[in-house]
């Protein structure tokens, strides 16, 4: 029988793997959008997908990232077509940016195909199974969300 201690490195241990994990498929993920893409520059075009139009200052906010930065990330999406500059309505002097129709259909391809590999993983797993561990990993994030 493990001891807390021992199951608390095991948590520990397959977060770790997860992460790893995680950082393949970022990777991945932002080459099925396009073969160029970086996956810091997927996350902004995601971002930009799911919350635009915003200014850049914004995204530097959301990314916690320096406006240089994401002025090149930016500079990357829209030399690919991925990402669109447009003046905001409330002030022409202002640049919008968000996610390009070929950024979204590039992105909604992307997500169709892995959400089908991922379902075809999980594919043993009952119902009750997924809704299970969606709800212990909600409350492992919740609990660990100061870190």
């Amino acid at each position: 029988m493990s001891t807390r201690a021992d199951d608390l490195r095991r948590i520990e241990a397959e977060v770790g793997t997860l992460i790893r994990r995680v950082k393949r498929v970022m990777g991945e993920r932002a080459r099925e959008v396009h073969p160029d893409l970086h996956p810091m520059t997927y996350f902004i075009l995601s971002h930009l997908a799911a919350n635009g139009p915003m200014r850049g200052a914004d995204l530097s906010d959301a990314f916690d990232m320096d406006k240089g930065g994401v002025s090149r990330q930016v500079q990357t999406l829209v030399d690919l077509g991925l990402v669109e500059r447009k003046p905001a309505p409330e002030d022409r002097r202002a640049i919008l940016l968000d996610a390009s129709d070929e950024g979204r259909k590039r992105l909604a391809h992307m997500i169709q195909v892995r959400s089908e590999r991922f379902d075809e993983r999980l594919a043993d797993w009952t119902d009750a199974d997924l809704a299970l561990f969606a709800r212990q990993l909600a409350t492992y994030n919740t609990a660990l969300s100061d870190d």
